[in-house]
């Protein structure tokens, strides 16, 4: 019998809690769930690799399934095939979500047509949030914790104040 996995990318930068609610239900979905953390050049995170890493090993330790919390930095089709993926998880929250995971999808398929993309919609509650957004509201001295963990919370708030909110 073979395990059948399942791929979950992103920056996590910082992790909210529609991502988690993303991975709770995609880990139900199959038998090993890989959460990839992307190295994403091109961006400049609030939070370095290894803290991404740790905060989300952190977030899923009480959740039900076989998760793993991998770092990469290739194409994720060539992610997947290392990790054994069959499946790459996606969440969408709207119109724009599902354009863009369109398009990344049918590129993905012309790389490696061995691995699938499910798309899991955000529960209607968590369908706004955004890490950007979080990270920005946590700039100005807003409230987060309507989108992150109370941990992770601590981690923006901690971070902001080492860095200097832009509203002061």
């Amino acid at each position: 019998m073979s395990v059948r996995t399942g791929i979950y990318p992103g920056s996590f930068d910082p992790v909210t809690l529609g991502h988690i609610d993303i991975i709770r239900r995609g880990a139900k979905l199959v038998d090993r769930l890989v959460i990839g953390v992307a190295i994403n050049p091109s961006k400049s995170p609030m939070f370095s690799l290894e803290e991404r890493m740790a905060i989300m090993q952190r977030e899923v330790a009480d959740i039900a399934g076989e998760i793993h919390v991998v770092s990469f930095d290739s194409l994720l089709m060539d992610f997947a095939e290392r990790e054994g993926a069959g499946v790459i998880v996606r969440g969408l929250r709207a119109v724009t979500d599902f354009e863009y995971e369109f398009q990344m999808t049918g590129m993905n398929q012309q790389i490696n047509n061995r691995i699938e993309t499910i798309f899991l919609m955000a529960d209607v509650a968590l369908q706004p949030i955004a890490s950007r957004w979080v990270k920005e509201i946590a700039m100005y001295g807003g409230p987060i914790h309507k989108f992150v963990t109370p941990s992770v919370q601590a981690d923006v708030v901690a971070r902001v104040a080492q860095l200097g909110r832009l509203g002061s």
